[in-house]
């Protein structure tokens, strides 16, 4: 019997703009010691489905129009609160998506971990420091007993969600819902959590739904697949019939579209080479399959090798020597212990005109500080940046602003959420004096639009009323408005859907044709990197510890680090998939 069983679950938003079916007719089952992988795109209704099972969703707007979730011969949805506050975070347990939102400021990282076991358990507050302290060394998070100590925002972004996990884990829950657990994390500490679930599903029978938008990882770890699109699971199956002989037309472009190792082209399919929705004015979807949509893949496959119409490098146009960004630290109210950190530490790097440097290392190895030292947006402690032949000086930063540009990491926080995007688009059109007057400068923000794929209408928009993937448009035609010679690249597509994140990598591609541009391109994802890159360089402690040609590198890796990384990428062939299921 099954351990959770979801039948027919409609949970709606009704909202002034009219209805949204975010779940509509959902049903899966998921068994003791199964792991059930959930895939879709941003807004298919993922997130929604597990928040619905815990009744964690705000009511208005949200309600459940019917349905059932059932636990262990209990229905979830008709359960009186007391009763299901006893099962959330004791034996249903939820990683949630953003750590930095669900973790309280307040509070020291022990005091969060600590609180459910406290809560649901009787025991000594020693035993359950003692057990949050071990549950923290266990997920990867370093120097756990002086750190437990750390509040949220004395974390990086991975470790935050390091400590989410802890915090679900402690109590040793039978399900555990993990809502993009991964997400933000770099391949080895990804590798660390999922074995951690692995070994929770083989010692101790913990099922979990995986909830994620990595096909990569569902395929190494999950048992079954659910896809969702808008609402509804299209397809659902074991791993290897999914990956192997996909039915539904979205599915086949979820697949299609994510970069892998083997990736032979430079253009990436996307889901609507696939698929094509019709929306009746009820809301129905109507999905259906392109015609002749594999044809064309196999001609994108074999029509160009991936540099084949890469220009020829003209010269260097960026050199970095000896470069070096130390911070210092110091700890109590005195801050008489300092310490010094060494984000970079003697990097030497350069770049050709209109080629790709790919950056990749893991979570704090001084990626990001070395972009943002290139630039003069933090103070390098010594060496030398130089640019198109001229060393640069902090008093010549901003001449070089127009030149050398970066896309952030997250777009969201990089755009001003009081301004409209036309204002956002032409301060920096005003700033460095570009155009005739207003007029020319709205004429120039329309064609920035349109070239990073949307249009004249979006101008009187906020970026809230933007998708995550329309936010990174956004910001890479914010970057090209003063029409850069150089991107800095800083994880701009670590967090997108894969067919969000194709969309993107396409458009990077096409500009760099189209402008020549050259791109330092930082990301932990080593498939994104191989795609879109020309040489990667690979950092480990502020060093660059190897350098090569893309295709050389991850062919023939040379320092033990750098295979370490690669080793960490889940895998996905069907080969592996064929031999996973036959050792099951």
């Amino acid at each position: 019997m099954s351990l959770l069983e979801v039948k027919n679950l409609k949970t709606y938003f009704h909202t002034r703009a009219g209805t949204t079916r975010a779940v509509d007719d959902v049903s899966f089952s998921i068994n003791k010691g199964e792991i059930v992988g959930v895939v879709g795109e941003s807004g298919s209704g993922k997130s929604v489905t597990c928040h619905t099972m815990l009744g964690l969703l705000p009511s208005p707007p949200a309600k459940v129009e019917g349905g059932s979730v059932t636990f262990d011969d209990q229905n979830l949805l008709h359960l009186p609160l007391p009763i299901l506050r006893a099962i959330r975070g004791k034996r249903i347990s939820m990683i949630f998506q953003d750590p930095m939102s669900c973790l309280n400021p307040y509070l020291p990282i022990l005091e969060q971990v600590v609180e459910p076991i406290l809560t649901h358990e009787q025991t000594s507050r020693e035993e359950a420091e003692s057990r949050a302290i071990e549950m923290m060394i266990k997920v990867g998070i370093r120097d756990a007993e002086t750190r437990a100590r750390s509040y949220p925002h004395q974390f990086s972004g991975g470790m935050r969600q390091r400590a989410m996990i802890a915090m679900a884990l402690v109590t040793n829950p039978d399900l555990l819902l993990a809502d993009e657990p991964t997400t933000a994390l770099d391949v080895t500490v990804q590798a660390r959590i999922l074995q951690i679930l692995r070994e929770l599903r083989n010692d101790l029978g913990v099922a979990v739904l995986f909830v994620t938008h990595d096909l990569g990882v569902v395929a190494d770890v999950a048992d079954r697949v659910v896809v969702m699109y808008r609402g509804k699971v299209v397809e659902q199956g074991s791993v290897l019939s999914i990956f192997e002989n996909p039915s539904h037309p979205y599915v086949k472009g979820l697949l299609a579209c994510r970069p892998t190792f083997e990736t032979k082209y430079r253009i990436l399919p996307t889901v609507e080479d696939f698929l094509h929705a019709e929306e009746a004015k009820d809301g129905s979807l109507t999905l259906r399959e392109r015609p002749n949509a594999m044809e064309r893949l196999s001609n994108l496959e074999n029509k160009h090798d991936p540099k084949d119409f890469r220009r020829e490098p003209e010269q260097t146009l960026l050199e970095v020597k000896d470069l070096k960004v130390h911070f210092t630290s110091g700890s109590g109210f005195s801050r008489k212990t300092r310490q010094t950190v060494k984000a970079v530490d003697g990097v030497d790097l350069s770049i050709a005109k209109g080629k790709t440097l790919g950056l990749v290392g893991e979570s704090g190895c001084g990626k990001t500080t070395l972009g943002r030292a290139i630039l003069g947006l933090v103070h390098a402690h010594s060496g030398i940046v130089r640019y198109d032949g001229a060393v640069l000086q902090a008093s010549d930063m901003r001449s070089y602003r127009k030149r050398m540009q970066i896309i952030f990491q997250d777009p969201y926080a990089s755009l001003n959420p009081r301004l409209t995007i036309e204002q956002a688009l032409t301060e920096p059109l005003t700033v460095h004096q570009i155009g005739s007057g207003s007029s020319d400068r709205r004429e120039r923000v329309v064609s920035l639009l349109e070239e990073v794929g949307l249009s004249s209408a979006h101008l009187l928009r906020y970026p809230h009323e933007f998708s995550g993937g329309q936010r990174q448009r956004l910001c890479v035609a914010r970057a090209l408005a003063v029409e850069p010679e150089f991107l800095v690249c800083d994880e701009c597509v670590s967090a997108m859907d894969v067919s969000v994140q194709a969309q993107v990598l396409n458009l990077l591609n096409e500009l760099q044709e189209s402008r020549n541009l050259t791109y330092l391109f930082i990301s932990h994802d080593l498939s994104v990197v191989k795609f879109v890159s020309d040489e990667v360089a690979v950092m480990q402690a502020g060093r660059i510890v190897e350098t090569n040609e893309a295709e050389a590198l991850y062919r023939q890796p040379k320092d033990p680090y750098t295979q370490k990384l690669l080793d960490a990428v889940p895998k996905s062939d069907l080969k592996e998939l064929r031999e996973r299921q036959r050792r099951n």
